[in-house]
């Protein structure tokens, strides 16, 4: 697997980036040709074809389109890894595969299985994204409405209320607040999950409030953005 040096221009902090590899249909693993040098670019504004990006298998020659490589910072920015351009030809987009493993903490209460994640083409797999991860943590009867209720609570599972923000501007303070109050009326924990990213009010009330903040990328993988994240995954619901 390739692996590039991205250094996040927000705060400035040092990643190291493996690409992801996706199998064609011919059996060969393919991967976004990552353009070593390039700076990463914090993601403020989402759009679905910009999200995409064509990959061409060096084994057959075919051309088929995956997600863009996304880092998540630390800090809450969500960086776009630059890739070499690859002129896109028309065809049926293979499904990606899912990682196989996502490593747990030692502090982890019970092992759990590898998270298999559902890659996000709509805003309706965002949310069925995050529900699936939500049951990978260890929730139980989370359910998803058929249509979203005014409050925009997305899911809901045993002593629990998540959001899920598919837009492609920022979540914003007033979103995470809205939030904590719907929790808070209901007397459950609340969980976030935003596709771009969060603005840094919004971040840093999730922090003051506990609520743990989560981004996806494409592939439909969260990542925690702040502390209660972390706990939440170390230690489950």
């Amino acid at each position: 697997m390739e692996s590039v040096p991205v250094r996040c221009p927000v705060c400035r902090r040092d990643h190291a980036y493996i690409t992801p590899v996706y199998p064609c249909p011919c059996g060969a693993p393919t991967a976004p040709p990552l353009l070593r040098g390039a700076p990463a670019e914090p993601i403020t504004h989402r759009t679905w074809t910009d999200d995409w990006v064509s990959v061409r298998c060096h084994s057959c020659g075919r051309r088929d389109q995956w997600p863009h490589p996304e880092l998540c910072c630390p800090c809450g920015a969500v960086l776009r890894i630059p890739v070499r351009a690859v002129a896109t030809r028309g065809g049926a987009a293979a499904r990606p595969v899912t990682p196989a493993h996502i490593p747990l903490p030692r502090t982890a209460a019970h092992p759990r299985p590898p998270f298999r994640p559902l890659v996000i083409r709509t805003s309706r797999d965002a949310v069925s994204a995050a529900a699936l991860y939500l049951t990978w943590l260890g929730y139980r009867d989370v359910v998803q409405p058929e249509v979203r209720p005014l409050s925009r609570i997305d899911l809901r599972a045993d002593g629990l209320i998540a959001q899920v923000d598919s837009t492609t501007r920022p979540t914003t303070l007033r979103d995470v607040e809205c939030l904590w109050l719907n929790a808070l009326n209901s007397e459950v924990t609340s969980v976030f999950f935003s596709l771009a990213g969060y603005a840094d009010d919004a971040r840093s009330r999730g922090d003051g409030l506990a609520i743990p903040l989560f981004v996806m990328d494409l592939t439909g993988t969260p990542q925690p953005v702040n502390s209660p994240a972390e706990e939440l995954v170390s230690t489950g619901p």
